[in-house]
């Protein structure tokens, strides 16, 4: 289930899907995905595949972690991360261990409450998260070199391009009923937008639940 040969499997899916970077697959191959998940669904924790985490929400497929954090890292290392939708705590884990910072935002208390000693057990104390409006980032904690968003808003919060720093980029899912990846990028000319693939994900909704 766990073993280190089914975790070299999915790396190896993923370099055929395309994903190049060699710290992101490292981080992939050694992160432990299983602790992300509920007992009932550990044993499909190295599938390609996004699984349920409860709530309506799921754990992202590891093929788009992989690429969304690829994106968010392509022109150069990030300090100060700011990840919107937390949920299990995949993500921000695989983040945690390519950026200096991750500040990361989750609407659904029951699933934050769920993340924290998860990162503590991984020793990845370079986080910090927080129960909030994920459309409205961490002001006070920005800027930020990237934003990396799990779920998809119809149009993109001019909440996150305003935390986004100079030279800054943001990797969100953008849609209602078709979405797609975007990468937008803060220049001195203003905001740079790249489509980059169609994509499904779970909206992302304003307010929080207790």
């Amino acid at each position: 289930m766990t073993s280190q040969r089914t975790r070299e499997r999915l790396v190896q899916r993923l370099v055929e899907q395309g994903i190049r970077d060699q710290a992101v697959l490292e981080v992939m191959r050694t992160t432990p995905r299983h602790l992300f998940l509920d007992e009932a669904m550990a044993h499909r924790a190295y599938e390609d595949t996004a699984l349920p985490i409860g709530y309506q929400q799921t754990l992202s497929q590891p093929y788009i972690v992989a690429r969304m954090t690829e994106l968010l890292l392509e022109d150069g290392p990030c300090e100060n991360v700011l990840e919107i939708g937390v949920g299990s705590g995949y993500q921000t884990a695989v983040l945690a261990q390519l950026v200096t910072q991750v500040y990361g935002v989750e609407r659904i208390k029951a699933l934050l409450d769920r993340a924290r000693p998860r990162m503590r057990q991984l020793k990845l104390r370079n986080v910090q998260l927080r129960h909030s409006d994920g459309a409205l980032g961490w002001a006070d904690k920005g800027p930020f070199d990237g934003i990396l968003s799990a779920a998809a808003p119809e149009r993109i919060p001019q909440e996150l391009l305003q935390q986004l720093a100079p030279n800054g980029r943001l990797v969100i899912p953008v849609g209602g009923q078709s979405q797609h990846l975007q990468v937008v990028r803060r220049s001195p000319e203003g905001f740079v937008t790249n489509i980059i693939e169609p994509v499904r994900f779970v909206p992302l909704r304003p307010g929080t639940v207790r």
